[in-house]
């Protein structure tokens, strides 16, 4: 155990404070890749829809097969990484990613954008772990990490901002294949960027590769996340087959929790959680993303089919909420040195939760000013979860970095893939049921009721080439409800996390400073 500390801090040793930096611009690139790639998806989902008019189930698997995938991934890449080298993990990664992105020019039908969603997974699973692995071991100092960890969560702040922009231009001026290609040449600068400026970091003696604690992890998650969609997608429990598949879920990850625990070199180190503050750390981005990603995809297709916004102009009106956050980020470590990590954590997670509450309590007709106020506050409050990264970082040792990325990572996707599964399902079952009893699909041919029921974009679309403005009008009103519904039961959920981060966080808690 000494020895691999020793072997991975001598070699961060040897990194110039400049070099270091570098490092950290290429890291955080990497992560500003994956944000804009999944915000440009919110805004060209639309009009991928419009086009290849997929089927409500069809759109929630192109929204998260890439978490699904990536969630059952990300344990096992970090592993290879540790023994083969995080530097290589990474640049394969980049090149699938760039591969995947490419293929979308011959996607004609839902399905294959389905395919190509799966394998740019396949790529973020190696990209995502270890780029916080790295900064780990490239930042020795505990200040230098949380300032270094607190820049890589306001890019992604930033990310979520420029897609966006991007996103909007592109769609305004391209097709919405547009949205994936962009991805070509910052992979091909990322490549570049990585070979020359990356020190390699590997771990020592990692121990034996456990090829069934993989597999088990894979089907575990994999499983899990496919039985909660589909007790979702059928609105209730009465589903032979997911029960069937979140028995055998619960089966798999259980044998490899046991495995892991009994193991001296487990694939995953599940003591991690033995230390309070990592699992805070933990219990906060796994809470956030759980409320926060489903939040954000509907508010995306509430600007441009409710609000009448342009995919530009969605942008646009997403850039202060996402500013927001890159402010708060940054700001983050310096403010936990006066208040305290733990006050910054939950108030932070707290003042998104009132955000969230706002936005479903809002009463009357909604409108984008008010949407932007309330997202400016969600914004500004999930700065905070810069410092959960560097508390759970922090309190990982060095040889332990890859493990520690991978179940950040799997926190983050699992709770952004639960919260599309469960609140997308809630608001598209209080959608469906709110339009049922408006009446306004009384007299509709019923092959496009069906239609009009499964989604807000093939309502608006039927309403549009039937000139039925009551159908668009009642089509509107309906998912604004189910989606103020899913806001109250989310800002809820973080006020519960906020205050469970507290009170996992031990009192005097310092990201800028070496654990004792």
């Amino acid at each position: 155990m000494n020895a691999s500390v020793t072997s991975l801090s001598a070699r961060a040793d040897t990194l110039s404070p400049r070099r270091r930096w570098l490092a950290l611009a290429v890291l955080s690139a990497s992560l500003l890749l994956i944000t804009m790639d999944m915000t440009i998806l919110n805004i060209a989902l639309p009009d991928m829809a419009a086009e290849l008019k997929p089927t409500a189930e069809q759109q929630l698997w192109i929204v998260d097969v890439y978490s699904l995938v990536l969630a059952g991934l990300l344990v096992s890449w970090s592993a290879i990484g540790d023994r083969w080298g995080r530097k290589k993990m990474l640049l394969l990664g980049y090149l699938i990613f760039g591969v995947a992105s490419f293929l979308v020019v011959f996607a004609s039908e839902a399905w294959h954008v389905i395919a190509i969603r799966a394998f740019l997974g396949v790529g973020g699973a190696m990209i995502m772990p270890t780029t916080l692995s790295l900064i780990r071991v490239v930042f020795t100092s505990p200040k230098e990490r949380a300032t270094a960890l607190s820049i890589w969560a306001a890019v992604s702040g930033l990310g979520a901002a420029v897609g966006p922009l991007v996103g909007g231009f592109l769609l305004e001026n391209f097709s919405w294949h547009s949205a994936f290609l962009v991805n070509i040449p910052l992979i091909a600068v990322g490549i570049v960027a990585g070979l020359v400026i990356l020190p390699e970091s590997k771990v020592p003696n990692p121990g034996r590769w456990d090829a069934l604690a993989a597999a088990l992890s894979l089907v575990g998650m994999t499983l899990l996340i496919w039985s909660v969609k589909k007790f979702g997608k059928e609105a209730g429990f009465d589903v032979p087959l997911a029960w069937a598949a979140l028995a055998v879920a619960a089966v798999a990850l259980t044998w490899f929790v046991r495995r892991c625990l009994r193991s001296d070199h487990p694939l995953l180190d599940l003591r991690l959680f033995r230390n309070r503050t990592f699992t805070a750390g933990i219990v906060a981005a796994l809470g956030a993303t759980f409320s926060l990603i489903a939040a954000l995809l509907l508010l995306a297709q509430w600007l441009q089919l409710v609000d009448g916004a342009s995919p530009i102009e969605a942008g646009l009106r997403l850039v202060p909420a996402a500013l927001a956050g890159a402010v708060a980020a940054a700001i983050a470590p310096p403010l936990s040195r006066v208040i305290g990590a733990r006050a910054v954590l939950a108030g932070g997670l707290a003042l998104a939760g009132v955000g969230m509450l706002l936005l479903g309590l809002q009463d009357g007709e909604l409108n984008g000013a008010i949407v932007l106020a309330y997202l400016v506050l969600v914004g500004a409050g999930t700065g905070s979860l810069a410092i959960g990264s560097a508390m759970l970082m922090g309190a990982s040792p060095e040889e332990k970095a890859g493990n520690a990325g991978a179940l950040e990572e799997t926190s983050y996707e699992l709770g952004g893939t639960l919260g599309v599964a469960v609140m997308g399902s809630i608001s598209a079952l209080l959608y469906r049921a709110e339009l049922v009893d408006s009446a306004a699909l009384d007299g509709l041919d019923p092959a496009l009721a069906a239609q009009a029921e499964e989604s807000l974009g093939a309502a608006m679309a039927i309403a549009g080439q039937q000139q039925l403005p009551q159908l668009a009008a009642s089509a509107g009103q309906a998912f604004t409800e189910g989606m103020q519904s899913t806001g109250l039961i989310g800002g809820i959920l973080m006020l519960a996390v906020a205050a469970l981060a507290f009170v996992l966080t031990p009192k005097g808690t310092d990201v800028t400073r070496a654990a004792h």
